[in-house]
């Protein structure tokens, strides 16, 4: 009993501590006092049931296990665990994400991402090794009475607070709902001026989560339709990426032939006259030799390949 008295608790002191965490990172972003959170009152029991988890978890592996690595290891996952369940759960009852971590690196589906899960591993040690002996020491000195009190009034205005809560979550549901918007962007203005209506506590709530992300099915078939566009578009880029590259290849192969002639005509046309015609005498005296027999040549053809002989000669002794 003692120790089930101890850990609701811990439950209410870390919903506080976390309460003020969270008002304390949102005024420093907008500059004003944010009472963040889904209830009225100064608490956020997502933070107390971590801690509450964790404490849990890590008493029961006392016997066996107490290391900083293993409440880190712990914390990382029960944290983790609540943070991502929490925000499943409350998209499917109330149509709307209230966090998103899409943008963050290493997210799982935009619930959880690796920071904070870091965070929460550092957190769960700092509470189970610092935090929490010295709660314990601090609740020793009241009586288990005492402390009965404590927990039994805190549980009843939490309940009270849920109840009141709870209502004001299902008046966004219908405004979520009955919206005929098909973007988050026009949902959250409809739910805003629905709330603005109300009282305080009501306009409490849109001001506590300005960046929730409203998913009706109308955003769920519109976000289908632009996937469903967007992979269109990519499979028809393909196509004519594909295109593109088998008629460069093909225009490539001509151009290399066009340019091995161009190269051989320039050639032919630079080629000098003198070459050309020291090539000719050249092929001609191979033909010649290929031709002509002494032994059977008339008078005429001897003739004749004697005075040819007898201009090459000279030919080859001028230096000019």
């Amino acid at each position: 009993m003692d120790f089930f008295i101890n850990l609701i608790l811990v439950f209410f002191t870390f919903s506080f501590v976390g309460w003020c965490i969270e008002v304390t990172l949102k005024y420093r972003q907008f500059g004003r006092f944010i009472n963040r959170g889904f209830l009225i009152g100064p608490w956020l029991p997502i933070y107390g049931a971590g801690a509450a988890l964790i404490t849990l978890t890590v008493a029961g592996l006392t016997p066996v296990e107490r290391g900083i690595g293993t409440t880190f290891a712990i914390s990382l996952i029960v944290c983790g665990l609540i943070e991502y369940l929490a925000s499943y759960f409350m998209e499917k009852r109330f149509h709307a994400r209230w966090w998103d971590y899409s943008q963050k690196p290493m997210n799982l589906n935009g619930r959880v991402w690796i920071g904070n899960l870091i965070l929460f591993g550092i957190g769960g040690v700092a509470i189970i090794h610092i935090v929490n002996p010295l709660l314990y020491l601090a609740l020793e000195n009241l009586s288990l009475f005492v402390r009965e009190i404590i927990a039994g009034c805190l549980a009843s205005i939490f309940i009270a607070d849920y109840s009141v809560s709870h209502f004001v979550l299902k008046l966004v549901k219908i405004g979520v709902e009955s919206s005929e918007a098909d973007n988050t962007e026009a949902i959250s203005k409809d739910v805003k001026l629905l709330l603005s209506d109300r009282s305080i506590f009501y306009r409490r709530f849109a001001n506590a989560y300005p960046d929730v992300i409203y998913r009706t099915e109308k955003v769920k078939a519109r976000m289908e339709e632009i996937r469903l566009e967007t992979e269109k578009l990519r499979v028809e880029a393909e196509k004519r990426i594909d295109e593109l590259n088998q008629q460069y290849e093909k225009n490539k192969a001509e151009w290399d032939a066009s340019i091995k002639a161009g190269k051989e005509q320039l050639w032919e046309n630079l080629e000098p006259t003198s070459f050309i015609k020291s090539n000719l005498i050249e092929k001609q005296n191979q033909l010649i030799e290929l031709l002509y027999d002494e032994s059977t040549a008339p008078v005429p053809a001897k003739s004749l390949m004697d005075e040819i002989e007898h201009e090459r000669l000279r030919l080859e002794k001028r230096s000019w």
